[in-house]
């Protein structure tokens, strides 16, 4: 079966035609020629974050040019028209995210691919982004087979944090989730505060690689080892060299929630006590040594509660697999802590570590998803005059149809 999946979620504009089988061991997938994507990050810098109408407009212009690009690089033969490109491709289904995203962009990609589907009797495939993150991480080489359940899977982007539970093939449970802020709008917040371009993510955990490297700050504490207070902070003269303490939320909470507002406080607080102590004025930068210390301390802050967090659900369901996926999921940093969990204190699950390629927002994922769940029988199109609604930020992976 092969499907031509549109993703436009938030600000990547994709499109990538994959063909899917299934086997006896689950599925495997092809990708014909190369995904096209195109990122708006770059636009959306001077707002410091993703400007939703903006994005609209970019998925508007950019959608045609991705899906020639698709076409294009899937065939061997002289490039065609779009109609003639989807007949030579046998191309079976349309597929297009329905949500969770922002709802001016997803409706972009819906509309469109509403009217590619039409135009070409094909049927309409409508699919969680959530599920795409979680299903393709679980892809190793093409291939989605041999996974043993129940699965845990730790899902970390910009607009979600939570801990979903899959028992039964397609069947999830949200076990865990943020209560305010998703830990990649932190991360993002966080960076704004220390004056890091956007997106602010890959900025931290530049800065923290380097600080750990130079063994300039003290060895990154136990979150169970007591921390100078506030008090002891401001009786501190500043050196590059000073620890910058921050909370570990919801650390030791009996269950699998995660906060993160409190965090990014916690950090604005920190700067103003800096600021304070070395009498500078508030509106004064930080300085390089001090940017480093904070993106360490709060990526250190991240890990911890990921640590600690993964480790109580994977006791309390007993996960025999572990995965994680989003656009966080290629932190280098998160990624050794929670492989080095696993191979210390759950040597018996196996853990699943996505290609850095298909963390992001891509189409690919939306391709494998919708590929799944078609070759297992499940019918994501619409029903005969159903009205197709986009899902926005506020659902999860238990998002209806």
């Amino acid at each position: 079966m092969r499907i031509l999946a549109i993703e436009t979620s938030c600000d990547e504009t994709g499109v990538a035609i994959v063909e899917g089988t299934k086997t006896p061991e689950g599925f495997r997938f092809a990708l014909l020629g190369a995904a096209a994507l195109n990122s708006q990050a770059a636009l959306h810098a001077e707002y410091g974050g993703v400007f939703p109408n903006l994005a609209k407009r970019e998925h508007e212009k950019n959608l045609p040019i991705m899906l020639e690009q698709a076409l294009t690089q899937s065939s061997k033969e002289t490039p065609l028209s779009v109609r003639n490109h989807l007949s030579e491709l046998g191309i079976d289904a349309i597929a297009v995210t329905q949500g969770p995203g922002l709802e001016p962009a997803l409706w972009t990609g819906i509309e469109f691919a509403q009217k590619l589907a039409k135009e070409k009797n094909l049927p309409l495939l409508l699919t969680n982004h959530m599920e795409g993150h979680l299903l393709s991480s679980l892809v190793q080489s093409g291939k989605l087979e041999n996974v043993t359940l129940p699965v845990l899977a730790l899902l970390i982007s910009g607009g979600h944090t939570e801990f979903d539970v899959m028992r039964e093939w397609f069947h999830y449970e949200v076990i865990g989730q943020t209560l305010d802020d998703a830990v990649g709008e932190a991360y993002d917040k966080v960076a704004r505060m220390l004056g890091l371009p956007y997106p602010g993510g890959p900025e931290i955990s530049k800065l923290a690689d380097i600080s750990r490297a130079s063994q300039k700050l003290l060895p990154k504490r136990s979150s169970d080892l007591p921390r100078p207070s506030s008090d002891e902070l401001r009786a501190r003269p500043f050196s590059p060299e000073i620890f910058v303490s921050l909370p570990r939320p919801m650390l030791h909470t009996k269950n699998c929630d995660f906060s993160f507002s409190g965090l990014k406080t916690a950090v604005l607080y920190a700067i103003r006590d800096i600021k304070a102590t070395s009498s500078r004025a508030k509106e004064s930068p930080l300085t390089p040594e001090e940017k480093k210390a904070f993106a360490r301390e709060f990526e250190d802050a991240v890990g911890d509660v990921f640590v600690a967090k993964t480790r109580r659900a994977l006791e309390e369901t007993g996960a025999r697999s572990f995965v994680i996926g989003g656009g966080v999921a290629a932190n280098r940093y998160l990624r050794e802590r929670l492989y080095t969990l696993i191979q210390d204190e759950f040597p018996d699950v196996t853990f699943y570590l996505p290609e850095l390629s298909i963390t992001g927002d891509n189409a690919v994922m939306i391709a494998e998803a919708a590929l799944a769940r078609a070759l297992s029988g499940i019918n994501d199109a619409p029903k005969e005059n159903e009205e197709v609604r986009a899902y926005s930020n506020r659902f999860s992976i238990l998002a209806p149809k």
